[in-house]
């Protein structure tokens, strides 16, 4: 959930390490701090607050000086955010120097027994425990500082991506995960660390993704050498090449990286499909699932496990596969699944989706279902991730970087992947004709054009959100495959807007929710014209009979719909079973203005963080 930045090499670390931590931010932003080595002192910078207090303290307080140095941009878990507990953290001796995302479990009995030899802490966290026993291992065996690291983290229990770096080593950082995310840039003569490779990408292209239960030392001219922790085993790093740009992470002109990233869409969708949905020869190309046919086909049923607006993704899923290939499906959040001991056999698939491909509660999943001898497919954004190197096959989304807390184009782009999975199987299965088949192919092509036809009701949008900005509450309607829509918007609204919003099934809202309805309430309403198109009408006139405000989202030329709604946004016409990829720009786009108009950080919404990577 923190953001980690480091630099060894010929440049002056301090530029490097800040922007690093600034394409961070939406990783951790309650703190963030920074340790600079200029050849004869650590000079030591860290605030309560944004990168931007960072730099703003450091300049004033600090030598910038130095070609080594450590960052971290701080997500709390253990202690109150606030300068003591911000990252980095210095040993007793003042000599060692360490940042850290996760969790350390056991720190408190560790802490205890430090504190019995002597050592005190100034602050409430784990990682400063975590140092003082790098430090007391040091001098009781008497290693450097690579072995320190190893032996001391096989006596911890927990999460971590850490770097740590010892003055009396000066051309040497020393980094090691379990849990979390931790990437390594090469250069010439230069290394770069960081939870993701968005800090580095303007300098080098080649990245070593640290895998769990590794460290490595990193040291001037010298090569990296990986280890295992556990066993002191030599791992070989594997270099890769990264595809991402530096324009990608970048606002490219929008106020908010959430709207900027609501109008890739049209991209993004087309980018997920492209080379994969072959319409004019009616074909579906997925290597991970062709490699992989008869375990899909011969599933008992598919469980999908998944956190937050994928847990979404995979409930519009659940409705795709019942509906088209025939296959059972259950849903279920990640964080629960791992905890309740559920009844997973050999004939099972488990499909895992996660935009980071690092969220802690999937990983978990996963773990479980492997061990019970499931076949695990999975459904992520970034390439190289602990998720698309745990599961068995899988399937990118190539969405590219999605730098808002608030998920959007994560949302579609897995509800893509997860169509083209279910249409190919019911295609497999024989659910489908030559004919229909290829319709519903060629109605997928349309979608990113019609994403951005949705996209052109931003100005009025944008009329509706002011009407309702103010409002303390809203319940979010939609029925068949836009419940799970209707679920997504409210969490869209919540999350930026801080506005307490619900998502039902429309039938539903007679068995308790109507209760709340009076004309203080905003609804928001999917009533398409596929689907369930009646029944919607129906249940907007029992709340239209109660005085509740309606702002519907319906399919262009809609009559009915339009004379009971007090607002009205159009949508193209598509398929039941593709609708959700367009019903959802809409609801995107209405939190978003909300919370532009109540002054909340859209991109960094109070106590959230991108990747949960930790429980």
């Amino acid at each position: 959930m923190c953001g980690i930045v480091g630099y060894i090499g010929y440049r002056d670390a301090y530029p490097i390490i800040v922007k690093g931590l600034q394409r961070l931010e939406y990783r951790g932003y309650d703190s963030a701090g920074i340790a600079l080595y200029d050849g004869t002192d650590i000079n030591l910078s860290k605030t309560k607050g944004k990168v931007e207090d960072l730099r703003n303290k450091s300049k004033s307080t600090i030598s910038l000086e130095g070609n080594l140095g450590i960052g971290h941009t701080r997500w709390a878990t253990h202690g109150v955010p606030n300068d003591v507990n911000s990252h980095p953290h210095y040993s007793n001796s003042g000599d060692l120097v360490i940042i850290h995302n996760g969790i350390i479990e056991n720190y408190e009995s560790i802490k205890k027994a430090l504190t019995e030899r002597g050592y005190t802490f100034t602050s409430d966290t784990d990682t400063e425990v975590l140092v003082n026993l790098i430090e007391e291992v040091q001098k009781t065996e008497d290693v450097m500082l690579g072995q320190a690291v190893q032996i001391a983290l096989n006596q911890v229990v927990g999460a971590y991506a850490i770097a740590v770096f010892d003055i009396k080593k000066p051309d040497e950082i020393v980094v090691a995960k379990l849990g979390s995310p931790l990437a390594i840039g090469i250069g010439e003569n230069e290394f770069f660390i960081a939870s993701d490779a968005s800090p580095f990408i303007e300098f080098t292209n080649n990245a070593v993704y640290l895998k769990d239960e590794e460290m490595a030392i990193i040291r001037l001219g010298k090569e990296i050498k990986l280890r295992k922790i556990q066993n002191d085993a030599v791992a070989y790093p594997n270099i890769l090449e990264l595809q991402m740009n530096l324009e990608e992470i970048e606002k490219g002109g929008y106020d908010h990286f959430m709207l900027k990233e609501i109008y890739e869409q049209p991209r993004a969708i087309l980018d997920t499909y492209r080379g994969r949905l072959l319409a004019d020869q009616g074909l579906i190309k997925m290597a991970g699932v062709d490699q992989n046919l008869e375990k899909f086909l011969n599933a008992n049923r598919i469980i999908i496990v998944a956190c937050g607006t994928s847990w979404h993704a995979g409930l519009v899923a659940e409705y795709i596969f019942e509906d088209l290939a025939r296959i059972p499906v259950e849903v279920e959040y990640a964080s629960e699944f791992r905890y309740r001991n559920p009844v997973i056999t050999d004939k099972d698939v488990i499909i895992a989706i996660s935009q980071s491909g690092e969220t802690a509660d999937t990983l978990a999943a996963i773990k479980l279902a492997k061990e019970k001898g499931a076949f695990v497919f999975g459904v992520c954004n970034v390439v190289g991730s602990s998720i698309a190197r745990e599961t068995d096959a899988g399937a990118y989304t190539h969405a590219g970087p999605e730098i808002g807390v608030a998920s959007t184009k994560a949302f579609t782009t897995q509800i893509t992947v997860l169509t083209l999975l279910a249409l190919k199987l019911a295609k497999e299965k024989g659910e489908f004709s030559e004919s229909q088949f290829h319709e519903v192919l060629t109605e997928l092509e349309t979608i990113p054009s019609k994403v951005k036809k949705a996209l052109e009701s931003n100005a009025l949008i944008e009329i509706i959100a002011d009407v309702y900005k103010d409002s303390p509450n809203c319940l979010y309607l939609g029925r068949g495959y836009n419940f799970p829509v209707a679920l997504e918007g409210a969490l869209k609204l919540k999350e930026i807007s801080y506005i307490h919003a619900e998502g039902y099934p429309a039938a539903e809202m007679k068995h308790g929710p109507i209760a709340l309805i009076d004309e203080q309430m905003p609804v928001v309403v999917i009533a398409t014209k596929k689907g369930h198109y009646e029944k919607i009408v129906s249940n907007i006139q029992e709340i239209k009979s109660r005085k509740g405000k309606i702002i519907a989202i319906v399919t262009e030329g809609d009559e009915q719909v339009t004379q009971l709604a007090d607002h009205v946004v159009e949508i193209p016409e598509t398929s039941e079973s593709l609708s959700p990829l367009v019903t959802t720009i809409p609801l995107q786009l209405l939190s978003y203005h909300i919370a532009v108009m109540r002054n909340c950080n859209v991109d960094q919404p109070r106590n959230l963080a991108k990747s949960v990577t930790v429980e």
